[in-house]
């Protein structure tokens, strides 16, 4: 009993939420998720399988040599892309999921902008707009269930 009125107080708040243009926001985010979650894959791949493509600064790499760094947005990559396809299923954990996410990207972007400078500054920008939809009008993704 005490779970159907769970429900029932979930499936109301979920008819009170206000569809605005907003929601638009939040598909842009899932969708450039998937798409930096392709990028990041690649761009992993390309320094685990060839890290001379990459001008290393010595010593400019937090933690990780070049080959570390491609595992880790390798994964990433993965993560944000399975995240992102969940958030535009309206799936309600995929927004703390995203955000959590997102924010991990733009710090290993920042540890990265030495060796791929232009990219980790252009992602971290992209990264920022992501947040800014998922926090500020994320409630809204609550809609794309019905």
């Amino acid at each position: 009993m005490e779970g159907q009125q769970f429900h029932m107080a979930q499936h109301h708040m979920a008819h009170n939420t206000r569809m605005t243009g907003w929601i638009g926001w939040i598909w842009f985010a899932g969708v450039v998720m998937i798409v930096d979650g392709f990028f990041n894959a690649i761009s992993g791949l390309y320094a685990i399988f060839n890290s001379d493509l990459y001008v290393q600064i010595r010593d400019k790499l937090l933690v990780f040599n070049l080959t570390g760094w491609g595992w880790v947005h390798l994964i990433l990559g993965i993560l944000l892309v399975l995240v992102g396809i969940t958030l535009l299923m309206g799936q309600a954990w995929a927004r703390v999921a995203a955000i959590v996410l997102v924010a991990i990207n733009a710090v290993t972007q920042m540890a990265w902008v030495a060796a791929n400078p232009w990219w980790s500054i252009v992602v971290i920008a992209i990264d920022v707009v992501i947040l800014y939809a998922l926090i500020v009008h994320g409630r809204e993704a609550a809609a794309l269930q019905d």
